[in-house]
């Protein structure tokens, strides 16, 4: 277990008719021997790193374009520093974490591990998220703390559980002292390295990971040869029985080819179990100030509020343990899964939502409900899935669905088949107030 600091407050909560106190501790970073091990050697470029080609199959051209900010065009020079800086462990206040270490193009620009490792073997709270197709999120990170790549850029280097650095000018001048970023920002800026050069930079290379071309697409384009009946049947059952499109679709009430993510955020009953989120939502409407950016990143990745979600942000009651809807392209190849790196396998992830998990949550998504999906429907579910498999990724995305199938032959931890077929029960009142103790 995590020790805590002991603080001189306490806090009331009342939840329906129920009074709980509960004491105030800050979290500390973690001490257990798993916490030491590093983060691993620094993935370098390779040839799925490299800035992808409009010319996919299924890209939407005019949406990608409107990703561009008028601020920050994209131009070869600003790329190409950028794709340097991602991959340069200089960023980081002891030169063993670069973007990449999250983030690894191997990996479908994430790093297969349940939360990520920073310096010094330090562990977040946060499954990494793919950077392939992040142009088209409306908020960046789980919590949407930030609207843009050229914010979201910088705020992992200045994490004391991610990179490190103490702000953002100690990067800077890391990296303003060496010759070879003394030119390359004064040819694409025309002025020194700064912070803010800095987020374009990265972020410019950060759009050029467009991910389509994958079967679906070209499903989707006219070729109906381009994936198997029982992703066809699992195509059907997203958008019906499975009622996944409620979230991972613009609408609810139209096909969302393209994005699969409707840019919300939604308590889908991951972690209440393990966490009193109550007392925690008490703790940070008491202590943590939405509006400074820093704060709210070090709360999300190095303490135990990370699991309260868009929260964070927001502290809206109805955002009690949301989290932003992912997209689910290349969903193989970007294993574990949720927020917290909770689920191994899509088949515990469809397990989870068959069952109805979370509803004992009084802030569970209204559309959680057990499903009653048969094993034959599940699979169908998943083939569909495997069929957003961008070409880069092919031959990554069959093994991952074969280890993947194998797991799930000897270890579905989520499965209840019992829930899955029981009608919905009513949720607890969500009423929350928070008293502070005299």
């Amino acid at each position: 277990m995590r020790s805590r600091r002991r603080t001189g407050c306490a806090i009331a909560l009342f939840v329906g008719a129920t009074l709980l106190i509960v004491g105030c501790r800050p979290a500390r970073a973690p001490t257990s021997p798993q916490a030491e091990t590093g983060p691993g050697p620094i993935p370098q470029a390779g040839p799925l790193a490299a800035p992808k080609s409009l010319a996919q199959v299924g890209v939407p051209l005019a949406a990608t374009a409107a990703a561009v900010p008028a601020d920050n065009r994209q131009t070869p020079d600003k790329i190409a520093l950028g794709e340097k800086l991602f991959f340069d462990g200089r960023l980081s206040q002891d030169g063993t974490v670069a973007c990449s270490t999250c983030h690894d193009p191997a990996k479908g620009f994430a790093d297969g591990r349940p939360v990520s490792i920073g310096i010094k073997g330090r562990h977040g709270q946060r499954n990494a998220p793919t950077v392939l197709n992040a142009l088209y999120n409306q908020f960046q990170f789980w919590d949407g703390r930030a609207t843009t790549l050229e914010d979201q850029a910088v705020l992992p280097i200045q994490n004391p559980s991610e990179m490190g650095q103490p702000d953002l000018n100690a990067a800077v001048a890391a990296i303003g002292k060496i010759p070879e970023y003394q030119q390359a920002f004064q040819k694409v800026f025309g002025r020194p390295p700064n912070g803010a050069d800095l987020g374009r930079a990265l972020a410019s290379y950060e759009r050029t990971q467009v991910s389509f071309a994958a079967p679906f697409d070209s499903f989707m384009a006219g070729d109906k040869t381009a994936i198997n009946d029982s992703a066809k049947r699992g195509w059907s059952l997203f958008n019906g029985k499975a009622r996944c499109n409620l979230c991972h679709a613009l609408t609810a009430t139209k096909q969302d080819p393209t994005f699969f993510m409707d840019h919300q955020f939604h308590n889908i009953g991951v972690g209440i179990v393990r966490h009193n989120v109550v007392a925690l939502a008490c703790k940070a409407q008491a202590s943590l100030n939405s509006g400074n950016t820093i704060a709210v990143d070090q709360a999300a990745i190095s303490s135990d509020l990370s699991v309260l979600g868009r929260f964070l942000v927001s502290k809206q009651q109805a955002d009690i343990a949301a989290f932003k809807t992912p997209g689910l392209r290349n969903v193989l190849v970007t294993a574990p899964y949720f927020h917290d790196g909770s689920m191994n396998t899509l088949w515990d992830v469809m397990d989870h939502y068959n069952k109805g998990a979370g509803l004992a949550d009084p802030w569970l998504d209204q559309d959680i409900q057990p499903l009653g999906l048969s094993e034959t429907e599940i699979d169908d579910v998943i083939a569909f899935m495997a069929s957003l498999t961008s070409a880069p990724y092919r031959a990554a995305g069959e093994a991952a669905l074969a280890r993947q199938r194998e797991i799930a032959r000897t270890s579905r931890t989520q499965r209840n088949t019992a829930r899955a077929f029981a009608p919905k029960v009513t949720q607890p009142n969500p009423t929350l107030v928070c008293v502070p103790a005299h």
